[in-house]
């Protein structure tokens, strides 16, 4: 399963449809499992780490948050993926 990480900001002036939004809303959608999610301190935002093998139920969660948040997901692997990629490119 692969991971992703999802940072969102809050539009300006979307704060409390944003909030409304997130109390109401379900959980996670079918083929995607929740790692973990953390807001901000200062309620503008905050991420989510993500598993799943499809990337489209993904794009599908942020269109459907794009008018109050400002969504950018990437891949992203553990460190002994990294750590062996590392090794792979830079100790030749």
């Amino acid at each position: 399963m692969m991971k992703f990480m999802e940072t969102g900001t809050v539009v300006p002036g979307t704060l409390r449809p944003a909030v409304d939004r997130f109390l109401t809303t379900e959980g996670t959608p079918a083929g995607v499992t929740l790692v973990g999610r953390r807001h901000r301190a200062d309620c503008n935002g905050g991420f989510a780490l993500y598993g799943t093998n499809n990337a489209a139920v993904l794009f599908e969660g942020a269109a459907k948050w794009a008018d109050v948040l400002e969504l950018n997901t990437v891949a992203v692997v553990e460190d002994a993926d990294a750590g062996a990629g590392f090794t792979k490119v830079f100790k030749k």
